[in-house]
């Protein structure tokens, strides 16, 4: 009989991420192994998967609020430029633990663990943004299921496969 996805489990996904007027924003060809029934994807996601087994395709829709959330202008902040690195490029992503203290010392509690991505250089400040890249954003989502296992003890203990969740990054 074919492992149908139940948590807990391993499923292999291989994907195409659109936004809504059909630009390719992320392509996996190769599969990579998600926990189901854990950290590694969003909650849409698993529910969507459940009951699937190897071999099935499924497209979804995600409205932001099922993704990584609506933009939150209050998650941007300038920061001066003397604080950081002198090699540093739109798109350099820094976890807020990794912020220079001066700037870790100015943010709100409840952003304490965000991800920032550095959105505008300037001679004098920078732009932080604690906003996921796709915030705000709904999403087109093709899921291809390569295979489906039974979870190892590891994996189980910290209800990951460890290789990072990509649909958690900054959510």
């Amino acid at each position: 009989m074919t492992m149908q996805i139940h948590p807990p489990c391993v499923a292999a996904l291989r994907w195409t991420l659109t936004d809504t007027t059909g630009d390719v924003l992320d392509v996996l060809d190769t599969p990579i192994e998600f926990f189901i029934g854990g950290t590694d994807l969003l909650d849409a996601i698993e529910a969507a998967l459940r009951g699937h087994c190897a071999g099935s395709t499924l497209h979804l829709h995600l409205e932001p609020e099922d993704a990584f959330g609506d933009y939150e202008a209050q998650r941007v902040h300038i920061a001066p430029r003397s604080l950081f690195p002198a090699v540093l490029d739109e798109g350099m992503m820094f976890d807020a633990t990794a912020l220079p203290p001066a700037c870790k010392a100015k943010l709100p509690d409840d952003q304490a663990d965000l991800v920032y991505t550095v959105t505008e250089l300037y001679p004098e400040h920078i732009v932080l943004d604690g906003n996921h890249p796709l915030a705000g954003m709904a999403l087109r989502l093709q899921l291809h299921v390569s295979s489906v296992r039974d979870a190892e003890a590891a994996e189980l203990e910290r209800r990951s496969t460890g290789v990072g969740g990509f649909f958690r990054i900054g959510s």
